[in-house]
């Protein structure tokens, strides 16, 4: 139900500043949400502003289609935006004349409904999926990767560092009966680490891995940055908010590339030029309240650039 969506916006004012919105000009919301960074989008570059945004989850679309309905000028997608080019050209739309938002991650609503699956802390079917039409989730991961596959994962995308002795007892147990619910997940988890002092649940880091395997998250992080400096305008503004290492690490590395003058460092430079310039070389964090009332938004960090 719609009214049970529960959402915060993070770093709301900040993202919304950054993209220096006009009346008039094109924006896009590649993750549209709760639908607090389209509101406040949509408040400043009305009337004649357009906003086109993107969500492939059912329910976050039904939300925010309802909390935003009184704005004639937002085109809502049920799409994922690593299609942005083609979706932007079924509408007749060549470049992004305003600018671009991302906040990367899963939301408060996928993470704490207990149906979705993406929490150990309830017992539910293993699933994590963003767009409920598709048809792999984390049961599959789970089930049917190989051990080499699920302990490349578990390092790569969790960070874990107990990565093999998990992936092989996950293994070990999926032999004798399907892993199907968190509750299973976690247990295996538990029971393939040692006991640490930590503030951090032992299944956190492998929960995290299989949500970024399910939905192919940094890889379609990469795709949409370099689409969407294709299709902005001269001028126009791409806001990215991260919430892990790894996503900052590729939207760091993807601004500092193309913001570099030279990237051959060969004796006579045959680079094209740059294609942005950064407008804040080190990420803007969340003020001290934010974090008081959101303690999520502790690791957020937001990248600013700016087309050229």
């Amino acid at each position: 139900m719609i009214d049970d969506f529960k959402h915060y916006t993070v770093m709301l004012n900040e993202a919304v500043d950054a993209l220096e919105c006009k009346d008039g000009k094109i924006y896009v919301d590649c993750t549209l949400g709760g639908g607090g960074h389209s509101e406040l989008i949509l408040k400043r570059i009305s009337p004649n502003g357009k906003l086109i945004a993107f969500d492939i989850d059912e329910e976050a679309i039904n939300h925010a289609r309802e909390r935003l309905k009184n704005y004639k000028n937002l085109t809502i997608l049920k799409s994922s935006y690593t299609n942005i080019k083609s979706e932007l050209a079924k509408l007749g739309i060549e470049k992004i004349t305003g600018g671009v938002i991302l906040d990367l991650g899963a939301s408060y609503h996928q993470l704490t409904k207990q149906e979705r699956g993406f929490s150990f802390l309830k017992d539910a079917p293993l699933d994590m999926r963003f767009d409920m039409d598709s048809d792999f989730s984390a049961y599959d991961v789970v089930n049917n990767y190989k051990e080499d596959d699920l302990v490349r994962i578990f390092s790569e995308y969790g960070e874990e560092r107990f990565s093999k002795r998990i992936a092989k007892k996950i293994v070990e147990t999926r032999r004798a009966k399907a892993i199907g619910t968190t509750k299973e997940l976690a247990d295996i988890v538990i029971s393939a680490t040692p006991r640490i002092k930590s503030n951090i649940h032992p299944a956190t880091r492998v929960f995290q891995a299989i949500r970024i395997e399910v939905n192919q998250e940094l890889k379609n992080v990469n795709i949409v940055l370099h689409d969407i400096l294709d299709l902005l305008d001269v001028g126009g503004i791409i806001s990215v908010i991260s919430f892990h290492s790894l996503e900052d690490r590729i939207v760091k590395q993807v601004f500092k590339y193309e913001s570099a003058k030279c990237r051959c460092n060969d004796m006579i430079c045959k680079c094209p030029p740059p294609k942005i310039e950064l407008v804040n070389k080190k990420p803007i964090m969340a003020c001290e309240r934010e974090i008081s009332e959101n303690p999520p938004s502790r690791s957020a960090k937001l990248r600013v650039a700016r087309r050229i």
